[in-house]
Order: C-alpha cells, then sequence, then structure tokens
C-alpha cells in the first residue's frame, strides 16, 4: 500500500515542531491536499492543535503503549487522506531507553518507513549547527533524515552561515524560518495550553501557520513524499457484538482522549455519549462512565459547585455501575482537589486528596 507520509522530528523539545507541522498542514490544504495528521507518543495536547488545522482527528502512535503491530495498522488504517504527517515528540532518538531507539520519534519512522525531515533551532549557534545535522544523520546507519528545516534564524548572514555548515550533510534546506516572537505560543505544565473551546488561541494558530508556511519550501516537501515506500495494508478489524452505552466526560476540565481508544470501544458495540461535569446537572442514561484526562485542577471551582453532577456520579457508582477513570478523571473521583493554596472538594469515591506539586514528572509507568 503506497502512502504519501512524512516524518517531522527535532533535535530536542521545543524546537517548534508542532508550530511547523501545523504550517505543513496548512501550505498542503492550500495547494488543495487533505492532510492525516499523527503524533508519535501519549501526548494530548499537541495532537488538538494538528487536528484544528488540518479538521481531521489526529492518532497517537506510541511504540511502549500500542507495540509495532498496532502502531502500523493504526496508521495505515486511518492513512485516508493525500497525504500523511507524523509529529515526532522530543528528540528524533529520544524513547524509552538510552541505549536503544524503543518508542522515538526514529522508532516510528522506521515501523511506517518514512521519510524525515529534522527541525533544528538555530538560535543560539551557526557553524556547529553543521555538527549537530551530521550527528543526527549518523547516529543510526539508517537515519532516515532526507531534509532540515532551520528555525529561528536572526538575520540573512546567518542564513548563510548555517547553510554552508550543512554542506556536510549533503541534505536539503526544506525551510528557513526567522526568528520570531509572536510566533511562539502558549504553554503550561504539561507543554502547549489545549485549544479545546479556546477560540483566541485556535485563531492564533491559523495566523502562526500561515506566516510559517510562507518559509517553507513545499515543493521539495512535495517530491520528498512523491514516491513512497509500499507498506502492508492491514486494516483493523471490526467487531460490534455487544451493545452499552458509555457516558464520556467532556468539557474544559476533561478532554484528554486518544481517538483510537474511543474508535475501540465504537467497533466494539459502545455507543458513546458525551457530557460536560461542569454544565450538566447529571451523567446521562448510560451503563458505563468514562472520565479522561484534562484539568480538573484550573476548572476545580467549576467542578466542585456543581454538587447535582457529583451526587449523579456518586450514585452511579454506589448502585455498582463500572467507572473507568484516569488522570484528571481520576483526580475528580478524589475526596478534593488542591492547586496553587486553593482547595476544591470533588466526588469522594476514592479516599484520597490531590495535591498539585510545582515538581513534574514525565516517564513511562507500568502498573501492577
Amino acid at each position: 500500500m503506497k502512502i504519501p507520509r512524512i516524518v517531522l522530528a527535532g533535535a530536542t523539545s521545543g524546537v517548534g515542531k508542532t508550530s511547523i507541522t501545523c504550517s505543513i498542514i496548512h501550505a498542503l490544504q492550500k495547494r488543495g491536499f487533505s492532510v492525516q495528521p499523527f503524533k508519535v507518543g501519549p501526548d494530548y495536547i499537541d495532537p488538538s492543535y494538528l487536528s484544528t488545522i488540518s479538521k481531521n482527528e489526529t492518532y497517537n502512535l506510541d511504540v511502549w503503549l500500542m507495540g509495532k503491530k498496532q502502531v502500523l495498522d493504526s496508521f495505515v488504517t486511518h492513512s485516508n487522506s493525500d497525504i500523511s504527517i507524523i509529529e515526532g515528540v522530543m528528540g528524533y532518538y529520544d524513547g524509552f531507553e538510552g541505549n536503544s531507539n524503543h518508542a522515538s520519534t526514529h522508532h516510528v519512522a522506521s515501523i511506517t518507513k518514512s521519510p524525515v525531515i529534522l527541525v533544528l533551532d538555530a538560535s543560539k549557534t551557526a557553524r556547529s549547527i553543521g555538527a549537530t545535522a551530521l550527528g543526527f544523520q549518523k547516529f543510526h546507519k539508517n537515519s532516515r533524515i532526507v531534509g532540515i528545516i532551520l528555525n529561528k534564524i536572526g538575520s540573512k548572514k546567518h542564513e548563510i552561515l548555517c547553510r554552508d555548515a550543512l554542506e556536510k550533510t549533503k541534505l536539503p534546506v526544506i525551510g528557513v524560518i526567522p526568528k520570531n516572537s509572536t510566533l511562539n505560543l502558549e504553554s503550561r505544565h504539561l507543554g502547549l495550553i489545549s485549544t479545546y473551546d479556546n477560540k483566541i488561541l485556535k485563531n492564533k494558530l491559523e495566523k502562526v501557520s500561515k506566516i510559517i508556511s510562507e518559509s517553507l519550501d513545499i515543493d521539495k516537501i512535495l517530491k520528498i513524499i512523491k514516491n513512497p515506500i509500499p507498506i502492508p495494508k492491514n486494516k483493523i478489524k471490526v467487531n460490534k457484538k455487544s451493545k452499552v452505552k458509555i457516558a464520556v466526560a467532556l468539557d474544559n476540565s476533561f478532554n484528554f482522549y486518544y481517538d483510537d481508544n474511543l474508535n475501540a470501544l465504537r467497533r466494539n458495540g459502545a455507543s458513546l455519549t458525551f457530557f460536560s461535569p461542569i454544565k450538566n446537572k447529571q451523567i446521562p442514561n448510560c451503563d458505563g462512565l468514562y472520565i479522561g484526562g484534562g484539568f480538573p485542577e484550573i476548572m476545580g471551582n467549576d467542578l466542585s459547585k456543581n454538587q447535582s453532577m457529583k451526587k449523579s456520579i456518586k450514585k452511579f457508582a454506589d448502585n455498582d455501575f463500572p467507572i473507568y477513570a484516569e488522570c484528571g478523571g481520576l483526580m475528580y473521583l478524589t475526596k478534593s482537589i488542591t492547586n496553587d493554596k486553593k482547595k476544591y472538594k470533588m466526588i469522594g469515591l476514592i479516599d484520597a486528596e490531590t495535591i498539585m506539586t510545582k515538581k513534574m514528572r514525565l516517564n513511562y509507568t507500568k502498573g501492577k
């Protein structure tokens, strides 16, 4: 199966992968192409940006969570647009371990047999950027890197220095993006701020994507993806034997969901109904409840004030109906959430209190 595709990777986190991926999607759409986005890793927020621009659901490709076969199955199944674009995570070779590429962007690029464009932050370097690019190119015997995008270039002279330094790699420069603080997107402790129900941020994203796209050589990108390497055609199977109704919490508090998971529930016969723990008075009629992640600590006051919703969920649990809650959803089921020295009373199904701390921990963890 031939799928026109490209991976956008970065030397590190924070080099502008998301903004540039959105800009490539914007530029391709302006030329009449439909684009299907994917995101490497477990992140929920970056995909919301890709979905906002592409107007398509974004699917996560996480080798640690899904395994190689499911990553490939998901990619093939959902690559129904003219072009598929995969945004990487962290640095190109960063994954689960320091001595292998397992679960890294390179791993996903290898599984999907995709060409890779590497984004480099040039703001504090010149000739040394050649060493960085060459290192990434030579670090693995098949790096799959086919081009470079230079971000945060300070001047024409700076651009010339960087281009000259990159000659040793013999890689084409796909884009040169000038340093511009107005192109920065806001962030929070988990990275970028979610675009969910945020019109101001969505408008800025559209503007940023348009500006950056003017600095990209889309013709070179189209040339790269013109003759894709065939990959096995192996679509996900559908099984709709069971018939259950699942209520899914979805609002400004809870909007971290993997579309693959929601679709898997649908494929297996579940009917999904969405509700707001902030705005609605009670949960819909259902057989089970699914409360995903999000920012309940930010919306703590609104969640705490909705007494009827909290009572509705507690009654649902007391009647022995199943509730699946993860991340922020799990926090909502505890007695309280404390954030920025403010304590908000939650449902209390779990005999615990949630306290937001300044120390952040990012890692894959296997529960037993």
